[in-house]
């Protein structure tokens, strides 16, 4: 398995680079309820594998994780978070937030997550939000 890549924050700590991909249709975001930590629902993300641009990485995991073909994408937000952890004890991430246009049917990856399904704002209020995924939908208002 690649590992993810690793850099330095501005405060000098070890940091991974994540993208995420905000996926919308009609007035409905795809989300997936995470199967490992950080639990709770989210949009499709994951490290930047070693040796790969954000844009492959994006690619890849949105394909890995809903079976869903990116058409094209919009960068929404990059920003280094220091608060933001993961299972691999990396508490610092740099992000890339994509808004996604997409093709084909989804299919959840069961491996990683425990739902997949298109929500709504109202719905998404009442969610248990994964970290990162609720500043992001704070920032972006949609809760």
């Amino acid at each position: 398995m690649p590992e993810p890549k690793l850099g330095k924050s501005k405060d000098k700590r070890d940091m991974h680079y994540s993208i995420g991909a905000l996926i919308k249709k009609d007035s409905t975001y795809l989300l997936i309820d995470r199967a490992y930590p950080p639990y709770g629902f989210a949009g499709i993300a994951d490290h930047i594998d070693e040796g790969e641009n954000k844009f492959k990485a994006l690619i890849r995991e949105v394909k890995e994780e809903s079976n869903l073909t990116v058409k094209d994408y919009k960068l929404l937000f990059e920003e280094e978070l220091n608060w933001n952890f993961c299972s691999k004890g990396i508490r610092v991430h740099h992000w890339y937030l994509f808004e996604c246009e997409i093709s084909g049917i989804p299919k959840r990856n069961e491996r990683e997550t425990k739902s997949m399904n298109w929500y709504t704002k109202e719905q998404i209020k009442k969610l248990k939000i994964e970290p990162v995924w609720g500043y992001w939908f704070k920032k972006l208002k949609l809760i």
